[in-house]
């Protein structure tokens, strides 16, 4: 078997040799993928996950677009359109600098899988750009939106592609992308996903990826006959994942103590309360601040700078920042300390070395293509409000994510439960969205 997977990952490699991140999202699938695909007939010969990691189409585009100083700046906009076996391709736009091709075919490959864990009828998708929000005015931002948006227009629709939003895509950002799609395409329509409550948003949706990580954690501590109540939690990040994966732990009983951003992390051994928890948002999301400013609202916090939290002892860990930010020697240190459970609310967070040393020590271990499918999840439901032309209540909206989140934890229990007992979620979750989408394509041909 490891020859199988040696011999398709030379073929992923040679075409995609330079995607370093993508070759990694394709590796962790195929090691448990395709000994799946041996044992079975229907898909055996078939060539399905090879046709899997080809995206149906690759888009990239130049968005220029005028600063307040009058000068012209050129960014690379892309957009990913990786796999519509089950619906119109889905997932989020990531304004960061670090943007760059491999980066987002991994997110594409991985939002797949993600997307067929919801039982929602989603294609996986993935887009973005290099440019950096961080620092630009509004007036910057909005021109910028509109450049990328007068080129993406043409390849989006609500039964094409519906992206979203992801790092450095928030509520604003949607809100100048909308309007220009609107502008362009003279119909109002649910194209993108997380617009604002008054102009067809969903309840729940900022709340949503963290909210759901949550969940999964809960019902993986539930196999244990254990609870996330009285635990103590580290948070890598501050953005929206990260705030709301804090206040839903903090609503459950458990005490969050670490965020953190790109400058280090703070560390609050009372633990980060609703209050504590409102200062942040209006820091974060209104003031674009830095994490560091805690310490001086709150001066019994500590904050170390250019550091990660993981070396703080807990029993359950979230890593909501960015991919790779939890490495081996992280993983030891937390198994050390006492973590108990991890759940995974970036996309793929915790390095193949991680991930290795969480399944040798048998603990609760769930990669982000389960435990923050929330995100996506109510997506879908978003667009499901907007094609009703109806707004469903918080309550409704919640009940519904939580339901999802359970029946994305039974698919990984159903492919991923070992001899022993143990649960392996990452072969869980790969086995169960390939089976899904692998079925849809078999039935519709070589296309």
């Amino acid at each position: 078997m490891e020859s199988k997977i040696k011999e398709f990952m030379n073929l992923v490699k040679k075409r995609d040799q330079h995607e370093p991140e993508f070759l990694q999202a394709v590796q962790e699938v195929a090691e448990t993928v395709i000994p799946y695909i041996a044992s079975q007939n229907i898909y055996n010969g078939k060539n399905i996950l090879l046709r899997m990691v080809e995206p149906e189409r690759v888009l990239m585009f130049r968005v220029p677009w005028i600063d307040d100083n009058g000068e012209i700046v050129v960014n690379r906009g892309y957009r990913i359109e990786m796999n519509s076996a089950i619906g119109p391709y889905k997932g989020g736009l990531r304004f960061h600098p670090s943007v760059n091709l491999s980066i987002l075919k991994f997110l594409a490959f991985e939002q797949v899988f993600k997307n067929a864990l919801t039982t929602l009828p989603m294609g996986g998708g993935k887009g973005g750009s290099d440019f950096d929000p961080k620092g630009k005015s509004d007036g910057e931002i909005m021109r910028f939106c509109q450049s990328f948006m007068s080129e993406l227009f043409r390849h989006i629709g609500p039964n094409t592609d519906v992206p979203a939003g992801d790092i450095g895509v928030g509520g604003r950002e949607i809100g100048y992308l909308f309007g220009m799609y609107k502008k362009l395409r003279n119909e109002f329509t649910g194209v993108l996903t997380g617009k604002g409550m008054s102009w067809g948003g969903s309840l729940i949706r900022p709340e949503a990826t963290g909210y759901g990580a949550v969940y999964f954690a809960q019902n993986m501590l539930e196999t244990k006959k254990d609870t996330i109540e009285g635990k103590t939690v580290v948070i890598s990040g501050s953005g929206n994942v990260a705030q709301y994966a804090c206040e839903k732990a903090t609503q459950l009983g458990a005490k969050v103590v670490t965020l953190s951003d790109s400058s280090g992390y703070i560390y609050d051994e009372d633990g980060i309360d609703a209050e504590k928890l409102a200062f942040v948002m209006e820091l974060k999301n209104i003031k674009r601040g830095r994490i560091s400013e805690y310490v001086k609202k709150y001066p019994s916090a500590k904050f170390f700078a250019g550091e990660k939290p993981w070396g703080i002892a807990c029993e359950a860990a979230m890593p909501c920042a960015t991919q790779n930010e939890l490495n081996g020697d992280d993983a030891n240190t937390l198994l050390k300390n006492g973590c108990i459970v991890v759940s995974e609310g970036a996309n793929m967070p915790s390095t193949p070395e991680a991930i290795e040393a969480f399944h040798a020590a048998k603990i609760l271990y769930a990669p982000g293509k389960a435990s923050n499918a929330g995100g996506v999840a109510t997506s879908g439901l978003e667009m499901s409000q907007n094609s009703l032309r109806i707004n469903w209540t918080r309550e409704e909206v919640d009940e519904r994510l939580k339901k999802i989140m359970s029946d994305i934890h039974d698919s990984c229990i159903k492919y991923g439960r070992q001899d022993d007992g143990y649960i392996d979620y990452v072969r869980g979750a790969n086995i169960s969205g390939f089976v899904k989408v692998a079925d849809a394509m078999l039935a519709q041909g070589v296309v």
